[in-house]
């Protein structure tokens, strides 16, 4: 079964930045919980070849090597001694870059949507402009100014919001480690996507084991992880794939087989152990570039191997030919 964009995110951009109260009905529970790691590239890992597209992606993200891919081979490889300069700084300056130099700066480039994500929102919740985000800010523009005792009197469904804004707080809660009830940039993009942040592992599966735990026990029922799946119409036959995820349940959820899911089943269902993608392709352009195997990087080693890392106008033209050559 594909899964489709996270409910945690989806209701969380459906509200933010919009008009408004955020809706209590912003979409199905379920659809697509499981956090998995995006890959760094959709290109293929294909340096045998000659193709370095995968490797420039991972390094630099994709837009940026887009762009790169259109400078001459001289600015490309100006602006990639910029970000070796840039990553030292980053680490502790020696004026190399060590392997955890590498895998921190793969990492920073591949969640830049995330940071960008963050910026396009920061004014919306950041109203008296003094570079942090207060709880009281971030309430009031997510759900409205209130005077105390009277949230949410003119709306419906005033209990579903109270129990959204107290989830809400809980979170922001969470997010702020120094527990001044302010947020940084920092802990505000923990707030927003909760799955990137380990220290929010925890409340990542409090939420999902509420969203599910209709009876609530504690646990996730087979028919409860259904439930936030398909819901069936009168007369209606349970299709296939519902029997099938029946049995995902059964053989890789429910991992000590007393059916049903606790909370660290959950924690493995929803944010399974990933490979460190950064960490693998760090290690890859490393032994590809450290010509004299000192378990590290000068500026003259990543830029004697500058092809592997960025893109240009001129590699262009040579993967373009070696595509031809493998075609004929």
């Amino acid at each position: 079964m594909m899964w489709r964009p996270s409910l945690l995110l989806l209701l969380l951009l459906l509200r933010r930045g919009a008009e408004g109260k955020p809706s209590p009905d912003a979409g199905p529970h379920g659809q697509g919980r499981v956090h998995q790691a995006a890959p760094l590239s959709e290109a293929p890992h294909d340096d045998a070849h000659g193709n370095f597209q995968y490797d420039h992606e991972a390094f630099l993200g994709r837009e940026v090597a887009k762009e790169f891919d259109q400078l001459s081979p001289e600015e490309s490889q100006a602006r990639l001694g910029r970000i070796v300069d840039r990553m030292d700084r980053a680490g502790d300056g020696d004026g190399w870059v060590s392997l955890t130099e590498l895998r921190a700066w793969i990492a920073h480039t591949q969640q830049r949507h995330i940071r960008d994500s963050v910026s396009a929102a920061w004014n919306t919740y950041d109203t008296d402009r003094d570079g942090r985000v207060g709880w009281e800010e971030l309430r009031n523009a997510t759900y409205g100014h209130y005077e105390p005792g009277e949230e949410f009197h003119d709306v419906e469904d005033a209990e579903t919001y109270k129990k959204m804004l107290a989830r809400d707080e809980r979170r922001f809660r969470v997010a702020d480690q120094d527990g001044d009830s302010v947020a940084t940039r920092e802990e505000l993009t923990a707030f927003l996507h909760p799955e990137e942040f380990p220290h929010m592992r925890d409340i990542v599966i409090a939420e999902t084991l509420e969203d599910l735990d209709k009876n609530k026990d504690g646990y996730v029922q087979v028919e409860e992880y259904i439930a936030d799946l398909y819901s069936a119409e009168p007369g209606e036959e349970e299709p296939a794939w519902v029997q099938t995820e029946r049995e995902q349940f059964r053989d890789f959820r429910d991992l000590n087989k007393d059916g049903r899911l606790d909370g660290s089943e959950v924690g493995h269902w929803v944010l399974p152990p990933a490979q460190d993608q950064p960490l693998v392709e760090a290690n890859h352009l490393l032994h590809e570039s450290d010509t004299d195997k000192d378990g590290r990087l000068s500026k003259a080693e990543i830029l004697g191997n500058w092809n592997m890392f960025v893109g240009s106008q001129a590699t262009n033209y040579g993967e373009d030919l070696t595509r031809h050559h493998d075609e004929l």
